[in-house]
């Protein structure tokens, strides 16, 4: 049986799969910093794109993306400034949020989804 760890890290990795079969280039994997981790970061057309993954068996707990809460967003949001920041891309360079969503074997991807 896998860990929560190895559970995520499988996620990421069907999401990585899937995103790259609807045309993202995928860029980064688990960019850290001090103000958190992004999933993944990609480019679609000319959109910088950080995506969070999130899983869920089943739906018992509710719907994986409801789990990308305010709280949640601003931590991705300060981490992708990081990340322009220290990559040296201006502000102004068009990007988005997406975020993909596992429940049980289905996925699908929320563009700008916050």
């Amino acid at each position: 049986m896998m860990n929560r760890r190895e559970i995520g890290m499988a996620a990421e990795k069907t999401a990585c799969r899937f995103l790259e079969l609807q045309g993202y280039e995928i860029l980064e994997r688990n960019f850290a910093a001090k103000t958190g981790e992004i999933d993944i970061i990609a480019r679609q057309g000319g959109f910088l794109v950080f995506v969070e993954v999130k899983y869920r068996r089943n739906a018992a707990c509710g719907y994986p993306a409801e789990a990308v809460d305010a709280k949640k967003q601003m931590k991705l949001r300060r981490t992708a400034a990081v990340y322009l920041k220290k990559k040296g891309i201006p502000f102004s360079r068009p990007m988005r949020f997406d975020v993909v969503e596992i429940l049980g074997k289905k996925i699908r991807v929320i563009k700008n989804a916050f």
